[in-house]
């Protein structure tokens, strides 16, 4: 029988997006996917896809509100593969910083901050660039990681988001993209794995990852 992987649900949005993505992604493995907030079920699964869409405090308030905050630190303890995706990668780091300082899950060391600008000559009008960064941009590796097997180096992935992780282990980081500068746009530290753009948006590169998730 296929593995059971969980996607948590706590309200936030884009849930069917990804559900249908890893479904298509894992018709050949026989994994079952559900989608739940069920804490059992969550904690019981031998993987958890942690989404998010929207405000950190939202998302982390979603959780809470659900008695499962704790339950994804259960999940991580537990040896579980855990992928966190946009807005659910920014919640395995230690804080967020959007509308106030929030605690996040600490599962990743670093913090969640809003994109800076130290200069004006990263825009062609003269200006900082516009933020959320919104559109497709390049996802270039920087360690080897299993869930970046077959995942083509120069790849794009489409991105929505205006705060991204910093602070971060050098060893932790998968992928970085450039805005401006660079940031970490695929993490991983133990058993525990972010995707900060859309997979279910991103074709062949997001599609791999979740396709190696699944499988590895």
């Amino acid at each position: 029988m296929g593995k059971t992987i969980v996607v948590v649900d706590y309200g936030a949005g884009n849930l069917r997006n990804i559900c249908k993505a890893l479904e298509y992604v894992s018709a050949d493995s026989g994994a079952r996917i559900v989608l739940t907030d069920d804490a059992a079920q969550i904690v019981a699964a031998d993987k958890v896809v942690l989404p998010g869409v929207g405000a950190f405090a939202d998302c982390r308030q979603g959780l809470q509100s659900r008695g499962l905050f704790q339950r994804m630190r259960d999940v991580a303890d537990a040896g579980t593969p855990l992928l966190g995706i946009c807005v659910g990668m920014q919640l395995l780091f230690d804080v967020g910083e959007e509308m106030g300082t929030w605690e996040g899950l600490g599962l990743i060391p670093g913090r969640i901050i809003k994109f800076r600008w130290a200069d004006e000559k990263h825009s062609d009008a003269g200006r900082p660039l516009p933020v959320p960064h919104i559109g497709w941009n390049q996802v270039t590796p920087r360690s080897p990681h299993a869930l970046l097997h077959d995942v083509d180096p120069h790849g794009y992935a489409y991105f929505v988001h205006s705060f991204h992780a910093a602070d971060v282990d050098a060893h932790d980081v998968l992928c970085t993209t450039e805005y401006g500068y660079e940031f970490p746009s695929v993490v991983a530290h133990r058993n525990v794995s972010g995707i900060q753009f859309h997979p279910e948006k991103s074709q062949d590169v997001g599609l791999q990852m979740l396709k190696n998730f699944v499988e590895s």
